[in-house]
Formats: structure tokens, C-alpha cells, sequence
């Protein structure tokens, strides 16, 4: 697989976070990282369509630079926009009263972390704002050396996640030292920290 290409698929993804369902771009990744390009490449055209999730124009160009067919008419149903949206959540670094205990999903991820190049290990509360495909969570960040393979990372730990505690949660993993996404930058405002390597 071309360096490049798996780069720029890496890099759409955690730009849709947030603005796609959380299932929706969880299966993406996981399909992408597990070589299944044109599973990956058909969910996540259909679903940015069907849920009227706007891309801007450089997105669909780096769309374009990986898809089986530039050309996709499926492409052509997603909606484009002259900017990213601003995030439609807000993260705190504590949950409310009653939100689920995420001790069991710290030490798990906190435990398979380094396993997966990780460098540091946060947390936020996410609680969504009018318009936000999905409902409050915990979101973690893994942030890992450069060179781990970001995509491989997440599907990994998310697995463990469901296999060994049948939990889910939100999992964003990005380069340390790196820009981020906004979704991912917002999060990383007002996380604490849960590991360190």
C-alpha cells in the first residue's frame, strides 16, 4: 500500500471525527485498517451523504487522491463546504453526576497504550451541542510517536474495549506534536491526563 495514499486516508478520518456518526467513522477506520478499501471507501461515501455531512474543498481532493475511482458518483452526493464546522461538542475534563465510570476503560487503555506507540493517554467528558450526530461520552486521545500507524492503533484498542469489557467510548489517536483536527484539539483543551509513557 502506498505510504501516501494510506497518509491522506488517515488524515480524512480524523477530520470527519465528530462530524460523522461515531459508528459510522469506527467502522471506516476499522475497515480501512484492515485492508478492506472498498468496504471502507462505499461506508464512508454513502453515510457522509446520507447524513448530510458537508465536506470542504480540499477534503474531497484529498477524497479524490485515494478513492478506487476519483470519479465516484457517490462523491458527488456529498454535500461540500467552504469551512469546517466548529466542533458540535463540548468537553470538560470531569463527567456530571451518574455519567459511566471509566476506571475499568483508563486502566485497559492506559495498560494496551503502550502496545500501540503510545505516548500519552487523555480524557474528556463530551457533551453534544445542537447538531451533533451523536450523544455524551468519554472521549480518549492516545497520542503516539510518529511512524505508529494511527488507524491500526485505534481499531486495536477499540476491540480490546469491547472484547474485554464490552464498553465503547470515543478513542481519537494522533501523532504527538502534531496540529489536530478541530474535534481532536478541542478535546485535547480539556482533557486530563490518564497515562504517561
Amino acid at each position: 500500500m502506498d505510504v501516501k495514499l494510506y497518509a491522506a486516508v488517515t488524515d480524512v478520518c480524523a477530520r470527519l471525527a465528530g462530524r460523522l456518526s461515531d459508528d459510522t467513522l469506527g467502522t471506516v477506520r476499522e475497515h480501512f485498517a484492515a485492508g478492506e478499501w472498498e468496504l471502507a471507501e462505499s461506508t464512508l461515501l454513502l453515510n457522509l451523504a446520507y447524513e448530510g455531512v458537508g465536506i470542504t474543498g480540499e477534503e474531497r481532493d484529498l477524497l479524490r487522491s485515494f478513492l478506487d475511482d476519483p470519479d465516484n458518483p457517490d462523491l458527488a452526493d456529498v454535500p461540500v463546504v467552504d469551512q469546517v464546522p466548529p466542533p458540535r461538542y463540548r468537553f470538560s475534563s470531569t463527567g456530571p453526576a451518574g455519567a459511566q465510570d471509566p476506571s475499568k476503560a483508563d486502566i485497559l487503555l492506559s495498560t494496551d497504550a503502550r502496545y500501540h506507540g503510545g505516548r500519552r493517554l487523555r480524557r474528556a467528558w463530551r457533551e453534544p451541542v445542537e447538531g451533533a450526530p451523536d450523544g455524551s461520552t468519554w472521549v480518549y486521545v492516545l497520542q503516539v510517536a510518529e511512524g505508529t500507524d494511527e488507524l491500526k492503533a485505534y481499531s486495536g484498542l477499540v476491540s480490546r474495549l469491547w472484547v474485554v469489557l464490552k464498553e465503547k467510548c470515543g478513542l481519537e489517536v494522533v501523532v504527538e506534536g502534531r496540529l489536530v483536527p478541530p474535534y481532536q484539539a478541542a478535546a485535547l483543551a480539556a482533557a486530563r491526563q490518564i497515562w504517561t509513557a
